[in-house]
């Protein structure tokens, strides 16, 4: 953080030659691994700069020259980020007893790695004097990190801020070594330019790539809806075994057209949306968890069937929240101990202690691990029993 300098929120290019090229909204900055203060806020990309303006405090803003960047990487977003290739069977057993949803994990926003050269002694003031780390992480919580990334990649190879070396014909006379030297120049900056150019090339054929497999994605979509519409018209007339088979086959596809903020907008429609497509997602699945489910097993179900397009945890509440008020027969509940879990209405309590105490008279005692296998449950919910 000690290459960022205080600037003005209210200019944005104030430099020669200076030019606004993309900006993007919920966007927090990490000192290395280390979280700072600038937790919410509104990034710019210039021709020159990164500049971020405080969404929260007016007149708080901040600014980085492209000149100081070295590298920018990709850190995905998600289990990704800290598990690397992994089986996500296995990780919802080993690892979601352990994902607390009281707020949104900093971990699960993609972020940006901003690698840096050191800081230049005439630097102007900003918010840190010195710093342990030589890079920043850019966390974008609103998603739009794959754009700003190609964004960023192109201004920081184009090198805008660089002043225009003099072409050799305008050093006419100088003598033969003179023009050799600066032909010589004029080459690299071509080999760079051309190297440039390849590297855009190499960006827009990625997302051209991920905008083909999004396609595919929507034709599998397409022919979901059309096999189940299938099933419902020849009901009757197609075995059972047929049915299970498609029916199976929907299922691994997931969730088709699911809610997100790019249709629903990110306010109280999107939440409202989301609880009716979470609630139906739920309907069947909660019954075969005996009508109660730990908040982290159904965020990780959820967002599995969802495929690419997952939604926080902070969005699952917020919609799990308002299943009163959308007729859907479920509700959040917090324990005591401050475990969440999503409960049918048709879950009775009496039923549980019941359940319960039956186990207790033939075993006598038992362990939470226990009663998790005899009862079918968590062992997060055993432990509350």
């Amino acid at each position: 953080m000690d290459r960022f300098s205080w600037t003005s929120s209210s200019t944005l290019c104030v430099l020669p030659g200076e030019s606004g090229i993309h900006r993007q909204s919920g966007v927090r900055i990490y000192d290395g691994d280390k979280k700072t203060t600038f937790d919410n806020g509104d990034l710019k990309l210039t021709t020159h700069r990164l500049v971020w303006n405080d969404l929260d405090q007016q007149d708080r803003a901040i600014s980085l020259a492209l000149s100081l960047v070295s590298k920018v990487t990709e850190q995905a977003s998600g289990f990704m980020s800290r598990l690397g290739t992994f089986d996500l069977d296995h990780v919802v057993e080993k690892t979601l007893a352990h994902v607390t949803l009281m707020a949104t994990p900093h971990w699960l926003s993609a972020k940006v790695v901003v690698e840096l050269h050191p800081s230049p002694a005439n630097k102007e003031p900003g918010p840190c004097v010195s710093s342990s780390y030589s890079c920043v992480k850019l966390s974008f919580k609103q998603g739009g990190h794959s754009e700003f990334l190609a964004r960023l990649l192109e201004q920081v190879n184009k090198k805008s801020w660089t002043p225009q070396t003099p072409q050799s014909s305008s050093l006419a006379g100088t003598g033969p070594s003179r023009t050799r030297g600066i032909g010589g120049i004029v080459g690299i900056e071509r080999k760079l330019e051309e190297k440039s150019k390849e590297t855009d090339n190499y960006i827009q054929k990625a997302f051209k790539d991920l905008d083909a497999l999004m396609e595919k994605a929507k034709e599998m979509v397409a022919m979901a809806d059309k096999v189940a519409s299938k099933l419902e018209e020849k009901k009757g007339s197609i075995s059972e075994d047929e049915t299970v088979m498609f029916k199976s086959y929907l299922l691994s596809m997931g969730i088709a057209n699911p809610v997100t903020k790019e249709t629903h907008g990110s306010g109280a429609s999107y939440h409202k949306e989301l609880a009716k497509e979470l609630g139906s997602f739920l309907e069947k699945v909660i019954k075969d968890e005996g009508g109660m489910m730990a908040l982290s097993d159904v965020y990780c179900r959820f967002n599995r069937a969802r495929g690419m397009e997952l939604v926080s945890p902070d969005d699952l509440i917020n919609a799990a929240n308002i299943f009163v008020s959308v007729n859907i027969p479920l509700r959040l509940r917090r324990f005591e101990s401050g475990v969440l879990v999503i409960q049918a209405l048709t879950h009775s309590d009496d039923e549980v202690i019941r359940s319960t105490k039956k186990i207790l008279d033939e075993k006598e005692s038992v362990t939470a691990e226990e009663l998790a296998h005899l009862s079918n449950i968590s062992v997060m919910l055993a432990r509350e029993r």
